[in-house]
């Protein structure tokens, strides 16, 4: 399925504490799943889980998206690529930990090699569906076809798993100015969105977060080598983002909790939820 405008009306809601997504959907309620979220949530429906079902389908749900849109792991778990899987085309599966798979259909590219570990968030392939095209199946139109598989081996729809979550819950940082996981996870999902970074979700910034914040800091002055090393010019940059956040404080390069305060501000806007 592809494009036609979809409400998102009949999708179950639930609520986001603490990191753990908590889905509620029917009049019965969901095991809490930690570790997990909706990496596609800014993208808009094209294709319902009861449109899959109307059409002879088993179930999924389709986003629409350009071919190459980079596709994030919903959950760390190990990877399966599965090339012309039918009409689903090119495929990866996830195995999670607590024994649910997730499936992307209709890929362009692989990304990750079978047997890999990931974490959430990783990139893992990138989105096809262009008719005719290699790894397409039976799409009609670029897309990401989307589901879900529980431990007994049916499928089921992730965002009633998910409770339709919008994806990371806000940072405290931007109250209290000291940084922990919520603020990198935050970090991560921005540099993923607008500068490369093709790491894990799972906010404990290492090499590779640093050196993706070290480039997203080139548009505020910084001029050091992308070695994945932050040092004081680095976080002067950041401090200069800061400012124009409510941050006045000295641009110094020594994050304190003023610094972090303005760097949550930019990191809570709705779109890197």
């Amino acid at each position: 399925m592809t494009n036609g405008g979809i409400s998102r009306r009949t999708l179950l809601h639930g609520t986001v504490v603490a990191g753990v997504v908590t889905a509620v959907g029917a009049g019965a309620a969901h095991a809490a799943v930690p570790g997990f979220y909706n990496p596609f949530s800014g993208y808009r429906i094209t294709g319902t889980w009861q449109d899959h079902l109307a059409n002879g389908s088993l179930g999924g749900i389709d986003y629409g998206m350009g071919v190459g849109t980079r596709l994030p792991a919903a959950g760390g778990g190990v990877v399966t690529n599965i090339p012309y899987n039918g009409t689903g085309g090119h495929t990866v599966t996830i195995q999670h930990d607590n024994g649910y798979r997730t499936q992307y259909l209709h890929l362009s590219q692989f990304l990750v090699a079978n047997g890999t570990r990931v974490g959430m968030g990783a990139v893992v392939g990138l989105s096809g569906g262009a008719v005719g095209a290699p790894g397409s199946g039976s799409s009609t139109g670029p897309h990401l076809h989307w589901h879900m598989i529980n431990p007994s081996g049916t499928r089921i729809n992730p965002l009633t798993y998910l409770g339709g979550s919008t994806g990371l819950p806000k940072t405290s940082t931007e109250q209290d100015g000291v940084p922990g996981p919520i603020m990198w996870k935050r970090a991560q999902n921005w540099l993923r969105i607008e500068h490369g970074y093709t790491g894990p979700i799972d906010g404990a910034p290492g090499a590779n977060t640093y050196a993706a914040l070290q480039r997203a800091m080139r548009a505020y002055g910084y001029t050091g080598p992308i070695d994945g090393v932050p040092g004081a010019n680095t976080w002067a940059a950041v401090q200069r983002l800061a400012a124009r956040w409510g941050y006045t404080g000295p641009i110094d390069g020594v994050m304190g909790p003023n610094s972090w305060r303005g760097f949550a501000r930019f990191l809570n806007q709705d779109k890197y939820d």
